[in-house]
């Protein structure tokens, strides 16, 4: 980073999902939407695999797939950072019992 308010500079990165080459400009880590492509070409193949030829409801079930994904992550996320406030709220009531307050 240079130290500017520049946002970094996109590079092309070309890519293949379900036989389909995207030349995609990011400004991340080329390996990180490598991987994603990857994935999801892998999901896409084994849709099809399933009888479903038409790329167009191939993409639309990984798309509901994805999000399925999505969602169940959110509701984990959700479970964890209720998890950490019951904690948080466990150990100031602890700190509050054993340090006296002035």
């Amino acid at each position: 980073m240079d130290g500017s308010n520049n946002p970094p500079e996109k590079q092309p990165v070309r890519l293949s999902i379900f036989n389909q080459t995207f030349t995609l400009r990011v400004a991340g880590d080329p390996e990180q939407i490598l991987r994603a492509a990857n994935e999801v070409d892998e999901l896409m193949s084994t849709i099809a695999k399933s009888g479903n030829v038409d790329s167009f409801r191939v993409a639309i079930l990984a798309c509901l797939h994805l999000q399925d994904r999505v969602f169940q992550l959110e509701s984990e996320l959700d479970q964890i950072h209720s998890r950490v406030a019951d904690r948080t709220r466990q150990l100031e009531h602890l700190l509050d019992n054993v340090v006296p307050t002035k």
